[in-house]
């Protein structure tokens, strides 16, 4: 559904990390394509220097960039996110050298970072990482996340021993979290034989959603893999993918896994009901049992999906209608699905390089952010870490969140 996909891979455009344009530069996230480094004596400033400059000057200027980078990145959108980056880690002081890489430097955290110059110093390549608090042991980062407005919930566990806990039983949304609980179903139905990854699906209209994903843009008819639908459903997130294998599956089936979510809700249901043309359902959809409740969705399907432009606000709509589950819950699906292969096509904000194994799903939506990891570290020892934000009166601060999350990360990779 509203996916958080934080996929680092050196993609050709700025990475749109969650699913709407009104978050594709929410978590401070900057990417192009980085191309073969120019030699060092071609340019006429260093790439640390460039760096610098960026959080140092008044005011950013379009002649630092190359004409390719702005092209697929406009300097407004530079402007905007070394603004975020600053307003949410404090004042700037220093950038320094990280491997081959860089770390900028604030008095409230870091950003890995990369860059690439041209021939003529101008920046042709530009990354920046998930930013990291700056927190001294998990029970800071836990103090840190308690002290965000609305609800907020925190798990870290090694095995079956909470490391840190905060509201970890209280249900919460999460938006595309909820896509573990599809993919433990699926797993089920194919260790029971009644399924497997190689069975083909033919791709259906009825079954089209909104973005995130890309497979609302195929064709009808298309023939996929149970395997590469679930691949698409959990690496980037793919709604459609997500509404046919809830299909395939039956709905009944993943209620079973979570009987909180009663009627459980496909993501096309959810874009219809909170759709701006739809306020009147939605309101009698909240004020109504499940029974009626299933009954709307019924009649959904002759409904036409609403413009995505419906939700490129970032003011929070009906956050009752969701999905809901614990971080508790959450650990729990994640465990159950984290040695699939394709959990770890998107590590999420976790460095691969410091674990052997790393299973990622993330959420969200205006008013509703959840990260959740499953890590193994090179000792064999296994963790699990979930954060959810809901706020239901102001915008999320992804950045902030991403931000403690990452740290709390960091915390168990060095501890280990």
């Amino acid at each position: 559904m509203y996916q958080l996909n934080i996929s680092f891979l050196f993609a050709a455009l700025i990475t749109t990390a969650l699913a709407f344009p009104h978050l594709a530069i929410a978590n401070g996230i900057l990417q192009t394509q980085l191309r073969a480094e120019i030699p060092t004596e071609a340019k006429s400033i260093s790439a640390k220097a460039a760096l610098e400059r960026l959080f140092t000057s008044t005011q950013i200027q379009t002649e630092w960039f190359a004409a390719e980078f702005l092209a697929q990145v406009p300097i407004e959108q530079v402007r905007k996110i070394i603004t975020e980056l600053k307003s949410q880690l404090g004042n700037y002081l220093a950038v320094q050298n990280n491997a081959q890489d860089y770390l900028i430097l604030f008095n409230q955290g870091a950003v890995p970072a990369k860059i690439v110059l041209n021939s003529k110093g101008q920046i042709s390549g530009l990354l920046f990482q998930p930013p990291q608090a700056k927190v001294a042991n998990l029970g800071e980062a836990v103090a840190l996340f308690k002290a965000l407005p609305g609800n907020v919930s925190v798990l870290v566990k090694e095995g079956k021993i909470t490391k840190a806990a905060l509201n970890s039983q209280t249900p919460l949304a999460v938006g595309s979290a909820f896509k573990l609980a599809v993919l433990k179903a699926l797993k089920s139905e194919i260790s029971l034989g009644k399924r497997s990854w190689k069975d083909v699906v033919q791709l259906q209209a009825s079954m089209k959603s909104l973005p995130s994903g890309m497979l609302q843009t195929w064709a009808s008819g298309s023939y996929l893999t149970v395997q590469t639908l679930a691949a698409l459903m959990i690496s980037i997130s793919d709604n459609t993918a997500t509404d046919t294998l809830i299909n395939l599956i039956g709905r009944q089936k993943i209620e079973s896994l979570s009987p909180r979510n009663r009627p459980f809700l496909t993501t096309r249901e959810l874009f219809v009901l909170k759709g701006k043309e739809n306020r009147d359902l939605l309101k009698r959809y909240q004020t109504s049992n499940q029974a009626q409740r299933r009954a709307i969705l019924n009649g959904l399907a002759t409904r036409p999906l609403p413009d995505v432009s419906d939700f490129e606000g970032i003011n929070p709509v009906a956050l009752d209608v969701e999905w809901f589950f614990t971080a508790s819950e959450l650990c729990g699906l994640m465990s159950d699905v984290a040695d699939l292969p394709l959990m770890s096509i998107n590590p999420g904000v976790a460095n691969p390089k410091n674990w052997q194994k790393v299973a990622y799903k993330g959420g969200s939506e205006p008013g509703v952010i959840n990260m959740t990891t499953w890590l193994q570290a090179k000792n064999g020892k296994n963790y699990c870490v979930v954060a959810t934000w809901n706020n239901s009166k102001a915008p999320i601060e992804e950045s902030k969140f991403m931000a403690l999350y990452t740290s709390t990360i960091t915390q168990l990779a060095t501890s280990k």
